[in-house]
């Protein structure tokens, strides 16, 4: 299922307001006024004013859409879905997970859109995918080994200075009194 961004703006809305100011200049309303009425700035209502009084409602009408269109539709979102879902290893990737590389990768084949990995979670994130954690922890894990490593070596590589590189002494430091 494809699931797709609410718009920012509504833009039928801001084109009805500027609709009606029009049908108030007609009546004979003042900038203040329809400026009041609508609970817009006056500059807006200004530039409203000077677009109708040149061109007419026609001048009103709204440009469309902001922003850039969306290099991928919803056919191409529903390709990379259907092989997203078939796994990685069908689209020729030696493991069983998806990585935002991976993934672009995928799009590029599919679609020819070269996208940056770091742009790609957005892309998921339209299609209802989240970041998932593994299920299970990796088979080649040693326990024993990440114990004696915390226990021995962790201590040597930790960047905290002690006591005495803060300039703490037994004579200096209230809580050894």
């Amino acid at each position: 299922m494809i699931k797709t961004r609410t718009p920012q703006r509504d833009f039928e809305g801001m084109e009805a307001r500027r609709k009606r100011a029009a049908r108030l200049f007609t009546k004979g309303a003042t900038q203040a006024d329809v400026a009041r009425e609508l609970e817009v700035s006056r500059q807006s209502v200004s530039r409203w004013y000077e677009a109708w009084s040149q061109g007419g409602v026609r001048a009103l009408k709204g440009a469309g859409r902001a922003g850039r269109r969306p290099l991928l539709d919803s056919a191409d979102l529903a390709a990379v879905e259907r092989a997203l879902r078939r796994g990685p290893r069908a689209s020729g990737f030696a493991t069983d997970i998806w990585t935002l590389p991976r993934i672009t990768e995928l799009i590029a084949t599919l679609t020819g859109v070269s996208y940056h990995p770091g742009h790609v979670w957005r892309i998921m994130g339209q299609l209802g995918w989240s970041p998932q954690r593994p299920a299970r922890r990796a088979a080649e894990r040693n326990d024993d080994a990440i114990d004696e490593w915390v226990a021995t070596r962790w201590p040597k590589v930790k960047k905290t200075p002690d006591a005495e590189a803060r300039g703490w002494s037994s004579r200096t430091n209230p809580a050894s009194r």
